[in-house]
C-alpha cells in the first residue's frame, strides 16, 4: 500500500534531443477534469543558465498490486514550435512555477496516481502559523526508491508568515535542507481533519518548492548556507489552469 502524498509526485527529467538534460520534480493537479504536470518553471526554460530542452519524461505507476511496475511517458514541450507548458506573472514579475496539461488519452489504461485539486489550496492565510512542520517531497540530486520509483520527504517548518509575500515577491520561505532536483516539489502540510474533496489525499498544497535563498554577502569559509527554500504559494494555480476557452 503506497502513501497517497507519494503517489502525487512523479520524478521529472529533462531532455534535449533525446538526451537527458536534468533531474527534477513534479506533480499532479486536477481540475475541472483536467489534468496537470505542475513543476518549476525554470525546469522547463532557464535563460540565465542556458537551459533549453524540448521534451520532459515522467514516471507513472500503472498496477495497483504491483507498486514495481512503472511506465514512462514522454511529453513535448512545443507544438508548432510553440511552448505548450502555462507559466504566469504577478505583481512583482515572472514567477517561478509552471503547469503543462497533460493528454488523457495518452495516459496508460491502468493507472495508480493522485492528484491535488483546487480543494486542497489553504484558503484561510492565518490557518498556517509561522514554524508549522510541513513536508517537501520530491527527488533531491535524483534521489528516490530506486524499486519502486517514489520520491522522498524531507522535513521543514514555515519560517515566514504566511500569507506574507516575502520582500514582495510572490513566495514564502521553508526552513529545510534542499538539494538540486527538487526544485517543483510540492509544499504540504497535513490536514486538520478529511474535508470534502481531500479524502484520497488528506493533506494541505501550501506552495511549489523552486530554489534555495541565501544572502549575497555570506563568507563561505566562515558561514553555512542559510538553509532556507523559495516555495511559491500554491494558489497562482489556480490562474494558470483556468479554462483557455
Amino acid at each position: 500500500m503506497i502513501e497517497s502524498l507519494l503517489l502525487a509526485v512523479t520524478r521529472v527529467t529533462t531532455l534535449l534531443n533525446e538526451e537527458v538534460q536534468t533531474n527534477a520534480t513534479g506533480f499532479f493537479f486536477e481540475r475541472d477534469r483536467r489534468l496537470y504536470l505542475v513543476t518549476a518553471r525554470h525546469v522547463l526554460r532557464d535563460e540565465a543558465g542556458g537551459h533549453h530542452p524540448d521534451s520532459l519524461l515522467i514516471e507513472l505507476h500503472v498496477d495497483p498490486d504491483n507498486a514495481v511496475q512503472v511506465t514512462r511517458l514522454m511529453i513535448p514541450l512545443f507544438r508548432d514550435g510553440k511552448p505548450v507548458w502555462r507559466e504566469g506573472t504577478d505583481s512583482a514579475g515572472e514567477v517561478d512555477v509552471a503547469v503543462v496539461e497533460l493528454d488523457r488519452s495518452a495516459l496508460p489504461a491502468t493507472l495508480l496516481l493522485q492528484a491535488f485539486t483546487p480543494d486542497h489550496l489553504v484558503r484561510q492565510f492565518d490557518e498556517i502559523e509561522v514554524g508549522t512542520s510541513i513536508l517537501i517531497v520530491g527527488f533531491p540530486l535524483g534521489f528516490q526508491d530506486t524499486l519502486h520509483r517514489l520520491p522522498v520527504a524531507r522535513q521543514a517548518i514555515v519560517a515566514t508568515s504566511f500569507g506574507l509575500r516575502f520582500q514582495g515577491e510572490g513566495y514564502f520561505l521553508t526552513d529545510a535542507r534542499m538539494h538540486r532536483g527538487a526544485s517543483g516539489a510540492p509544499v504540504v502540510a497535513r490536514a486538520a481533519s478529511r474535508q470534502s474533496g481531500r479524502e484520497d489525499l488528506p493533506w494541505r498544497l501550501l506552495g511549489v518548492h523552486t530554489s534555495q535563498m541565501d544572502v549575497n554577502d555570506r563568507n563561505v569559509a566562515e558561514d553555512e548556507r542559510l538553509n532556507l527554500n523559495c516555495a511559491w504559494y500554491a494558489d497562482i494555480l489556480m490562474k494558470l489552469t483556468e479554462d483557455p476557452s
